[in-house]
């Protein structure tokens, strides 16, 4: 059955149906639904053990997210395909984020997301620590015999150094996937939504992935760690946080080279594999002279 037919077939339209895929996905295929009775938005995937992804932990996420406040409502779903409200809105872009308001926005959300989406949770709950992560899809290209193999050993030594930086943490519930289209705004407010990644992890990692992958000037990063913590960031603060960021790059580079081998997504992964590595690399510099 294609994904197509997989939306087609789901028991829960009325009327005549309208089917049109969404792009911009990179992990899953998503369509937008009208039926004579509602709008959403359904997402197609199985597990994806590669990435690391159970879907009954996207949909615990999604659903304690929602009641959190910060994601649309969970419709149905069955296995291989979730069902959510659309939300009517702008998805974000990464040159959205020059803008500090928007900024301030997206980091109340997440903010927000850390700390109430565990009042909300029910059932088993998974831990994203970003070492592990590195670790494994080191692991699956060594296996595949990737032809970034000989840039691995490299790349998990400085990943060593960065864990060391990072030390002790706070726990809080991550979305760990803060890509700038992962936001939306429907004109008054924002909206988190994809939680394939989620799970608890250090606040530092969503604040150096949404940074990494917005490219946000220091200013904007100095804003953001002080709004966040509600102090100005010292010495020890900054170095954590830079050590997170170029992990945050690495894992977003080490993704798409995964992506490259195992993806049937029509997606430039190794252009988007090039674009993040370059991006890993000045975060690591920074690090260095942190």
């Amino acid at each position: 059955m294609t994904p197509l037919q997989r939306v087609q077939n789901l028991p829960i339209w009325q009327g005549v149906v309208r089917v049109e895929p969404l792009g911009g996905g990179i992990t899953n295929l998503n369509f937008i639904v009208e039926d004579d009775a509602q709008k959403v938005v359904v997402r197609i995937g199985d597990d994806i053990p590669l990435h690391q992804i159970l879907r009954f932990n996207e949909l615990s996420a999604s659903r304690a997210a929602h009641a959190a406040g910060v994601s649309p409502a969970v419709i149905y779903h069955e296995p291989g395909a979730l069902v959510i409200t659309h939300i009517q809105g702008r998805t974000m872009t990464p040159a959205d984020f020059a803008d500090d308001a928007v900024l301030d926005q997206a980091l109340a959300l997440v903010a927000r997301a850390h700390r109430e989406i565990p009042l909300h949770l029910r059932g088993p709950a998974l831990v994203f620590w970003v070492f592990h992560v590195l670790r494994d899809y080191a692991g699956t290209l060594r296996d595949a015999g990737s032809g970034y193999a000989s840039a691995l050993p490299e790349l998990l030594a400085q990943a060593a150094l960065l864990e060391v930086a990072v030390g002790q943490i706070d726990l809080v519930f991550g979305h760990n996937d803060l890509l700038a289209a992962n936001f939306l705004h429907d004109g008054t407010r924002m909206w988190l939504i994809d939680w394939d990644y989620a799970g608890f992890n250090a606040p530092l990692f969503d604040l150096g992935g949404l940074a990494a992958n917005t490219s946000l000037t220091a200013a904007q990063e100095a804003r953001m760690l002080g709004a966040y913590f509600d102090r100005a960031p010292d010495g020890d603060l900054w170095r954590k946080y830079k050590a997170m960021k170029a992990a945050a790059a690495l894992r977003e580079t080490l993704w798409s080279m995964v992506s490259e081998i195992y993806s049937e997504i029509n997606f430039d992964y190794a252009a988007y594999t090039a674009q993040n590595l370059s991006t890993y690399r000045a975060a690591f510099a920074a690090f260095e002279t942190a």
